[in-house]
């Protein structure tokens, strides 16, 4: 990518469908829309220095202030999700 990866493309690229993984606070989660300003997060590794939820729902405000500090983000098309506005 020859572009800095903004929130506006994750943004997008999540309302297109795709999963998004990435590192936070020593976790690794992936993150994907479940409905309208609904995300659902889920926690791929664990950290004992650092015990999360396996499982949340958050909002897209919430998902905008955990962006900057998001770390080797990637994303992956979505297997069989059906998502409507």
């Amino acid at each position: 990518m020859d572009k800095k990866y903004t929130f506006e493309m994750m943004w997008e690229d999540l309302d297109d469908g795709y999963e998004i993984y990435f590192t936070y606070v020593k976790n690794r989660y992936i993150l994907f829309k479940t409905a309208k300003n609904c995300y659902t997060q889920k926690l791929l590794s664990y950290s004992s220095k650092n015990p999360q939820p396996r499982m949340s729902v958050i909002t897209l405000k919430r998902v905008k202030e955990m962006f900057p500090f998001m770390e080797d983000i990637e994303y992956k098309v979505a297997d069989g999700l059906n998502i409507d506005d």
